[in-house]
Order: C-alpha cells, then sequence, then structure tokens
C-alpha cells in the first residue's frame, strides 16, 4: 500500500482554502444583515437611540453571500450523491 503525498497534500489545500472562503463568504451575509444604517439627524430613532434596519444596499450583498455558501453546499452534495 503507497500513498500518493502530493495528492494529500492537494486535497488538504484546496479543502483549507475552500473552507476558510466560505466561512469568510457566509460571515460577511451576517454582517450585512446586522450592518446598521446611519440615523437621521434630529429623528425619533436618533433620540430614542432604536436600532436602524440594514440598508438596502447591505441587505442584497448579504442575500448573495447567503445565496453562493448555498451553491456552494448544493454542489458539494450533488459531488457526493452523484
Amino acid at each position: 500500500m503507497s500513498i500518493d503525498w502530493a495528492a494529500l497534500g492537494q486535497v488538504f489545500g484546496v479543502s483549507l482554502v475552500v473552507t476558510v472562503g466560505m466561512v469568510g463568504v457566509f460571515t460577511l451575509g451576517i454582517l450585512g444583515t446586522s450592518r446598521k444604517a446611519a440615523p437621521e439627524q434630529g429623528g425619533a430613532a436618533a433620540m430614542s437611540g432604536g436600532a436602524v434596519g440594514a440598508s438596502a444596499l447591505a441587505r442584497t450583498g448579504a442575500y448573495t453571500c447567503f445565496a453562493l455558501c448555498a451553491a456552494a453546499v448544493a454542489y458539494g452534495i450533488y459531488l457526493i450523491v452523484a
């Protein structure tokens, strides 16, 4: 029995890069949904210190990040099942 160390190293490297990338993309998605828009000057939310919802651009980017994560998971399941 012989171990192909070069192939094992390639699998480890690709797995590490993809894992760190997916965690980064998911983190950007969470950050996008929790990002707060700047309160308006003199508004009721500014006076009461209430939370303001995420902007539309940040929310769209977050949903895109979550869609990329879901696509990567679906592709991985496809590779395992097929």
